[in-house]
């Protein structure tokens, strides 16, 4: 696996493989690497002949009192997962690198990323798109994986690649769980054995409001209420947000036949955690 460090080496890299007639697949990620990464990876592997990712905990989409300091890190670890895959070439810019002095421009999704996540993260979207146009730039590729866990981002993402005639398909994977449900990822590292039993709440929480919707339940306060009830009848989970929404606009259903998420946000101890479901699949 080859490390790049420079955006004007990636681009060589990437140019170079597209003038072989190469096609490029690229999975973003901020590190502290676990099986929902490796997941988008082999799927990267098997959409495209060459498999690239990034590694960078991008400061932009942290808010001034959230844990960029604290994120968890793991460079070698990640390295090394990276490699069993395997990835062929890895960007892992500096800070400095992608936001160099002076730097003034800004990409944002505006109505998408309104609710949900967007309501409680002020600027938070504002700098995934930033980050993620800036690496769709410098790595090139043709195809780009994003996990359904992150599920706003998924589709604020989709909307930018749209809206700014990137040229590239997006592949959105589904959320990689452990065997007993919980939703994969770097956060996690952060619960106690206890928060981590009590973070179950939100599969079981998310699949109250589809065993609901299976029965023929469209109310979406009413799918809210039987997810909302699980959340709130365990200790330690304060509850962020529980919403029901289309799942392509992410606002209210406004038609009975069109896909409903049910989204959840909530503090298990000191942890915010982030899970949702589109019902009925």
């Amino acid at each position: 696996m080859e490390i790049i460090t420079k955006p004007k080496e990636m681009q060589a890299w990437s140019e170079a493989a597209r003038c072989r007639g190469e096609t490029i697949a690229f999975v973003p990620t901020m590190g502290f690497l676990h099986e929902g990464h490796l997941t988008l990876m082999r799927e990267g592997r098997k959409r495209a002949s060459l498999l690239t990712s990034s590694l960078f905990v991008n400061p932009t989409q942290f808010g001034p009192n959230e844990d960029f300091a604290r994120y968890p890190r793991n460079f070698d670890g990640d390295c090394a997962m990276m490699r069993t895959v395997p990835v062929d070439a890895l960007f892992a810019p500096a800070p400095e690198t992608m936001y160099p002095p002076g730097s003034q421009t800004w990409v944002e999704v505006t109505e998408l990323t309104q609710g949900l996540c967007g309501a409680h993260r002020p600027g938070h979207f504002r700098g995934v798109t930033t980050v993620v146009a800036k690496l769709f730039n410098i790595v090139k590729p043709h195809y780009a994986l994003f996990g359904e866990k992150d599920f706003q981002q998924l589709r604020a993402i989709q909307r930018m690649v749209v809206d700014l005639n990137f040229d590239l398909e997006i592949i959105p994977v589904q959320t990689v769980r452990e065997p007993d449900g919980l939703a994969m990822s770097s956060r996690n590292a952060y619960l106690s054995p206890d928060e981590r039993r009590k973070a179950l709440a939100l599969n079981c929480a998310l699949r109250a409001a589809d065993a609901l919707y299976r029965s023929g339940q469209r109310n979406v306060e009413e799918l809210e209420r039987a997810a909302r009830q699980v959340l709130e009848s365990t200790p330690g989970v304060a509850i962020q947000y529980v919403s029901a929404v289309d799942a392509e606009t992410l606002e209210r259903p406004l038609a009975p036949e069109r896909p409903i998420v049910v989204a959840i946000a909530a503090h298990v101890g000191a942890t915010r955690l982030i899970d949702n479901m589109i019902l009925g699949r």
